[in-house]
């Protein structure tokens, strides 16, 4: 039996926790080879997220950095690498991804050359109204710059839905601070030479208040492609706390 860690980055998604657990398929990771923990990264919540996490059998790592996203996993992804797991999935715990789909990344990883496999919304299936129409296109247009820059092919850049392989969460050096994260690990994964792969995942609509704004966030996105592909590795990885 292997290792994997089930990492959810999470600030203030209590109500979402109990839904993505029970979706979990236990049956079929072990039947695969797989002994699973769940482990959330809490950033700063103030709704109780970190005591259902509790309740629900996660252990809970406190987000020691400042609020964002970017900053949680890569203080998360330090704690992998202590662990003896050998592989790590992490996605957002707000019920969007579908937590039955992990068999389907971890097959991937296992019966092809890939390190990393993304899930990716934009060629599997939405739900209605889980994705709005400006992030849609968004989505597809920061997908395509991505391409364009860094010439290995991605369909969903900004995917939450991430598997690695150890040796990958290892390769990459990142300082991202927000939303800006997924794009990073993408162009990481590009300049390290790691073969990314993806499956179509179910994609539904949110739990709770959506924390991801538009053009904001966008521009963040895009000026971090930008940024890594003439800065191969981050200028300042450095976590303050």
């Amino acid at each position: 039996m292997r290792n994997l860690m089930i990492l959810f980055p999470a600030r203030n998604e209590a109500d979402g926790l109990s839904v993505v657990v029970d979706m979990i398929p236990t049956t079929e990771l072990r039947r695969l080879g797989w002994n699973h923990r769940m482990v959330l990264v809490d950033g700063h919540s103030t709704d109780g997220t970190a005591e259902e996490a509790r309740r629900l059998g996660m252990e809970v790592f406190e987000q020691q950095g400042e609020i964002g996203k970017g900053v949680g996993l890569r203080e998360a992804f330090d704690h992998f690498l202590a662990s003896g797991d050998e592989a790590l999935v992490m996605l957002d715990p707000d019920g969007t991804y579908d937590a039955r789909d992990i068999p389907l990344l971890l097959n991937r990883m296992d019966n092809s050359d890939s390190d990393v496999v993304i899930g990716s919304r934009l060629r599997g299936k939405m739900d209605d109204g889980a994705m709005g129409r400006v992030n849609y296109v968004g989505n597809h247009i920061l997908t395509w710059t991505a391409v364009a820059l860094f010439r290995h092919f991605i369909s969903d850049l900004c995917t939450g839905f991430w598997a690695f392989k150890r040796e990958a969460i290892s390769a990459m050096h990142l300082n991202s601070i927000a939303f800006e994260i997924e794009a990073e690990m993408y162009a990481a994964s590009c300049h390290n030479k790691l073969q990314i792969g993806e499956v179509p995942i179910q994609y539904h609509c949110r739990i709770g208040s959506a924390k991801l704004g538009s053009v904001h966030d966008g521009i963040r996105i895009l000026r971090k492609l930008l940024v890594r592909r003439f800065f191969p590795t981050p200028v300042n990885p450095y976590i303050q706390d």
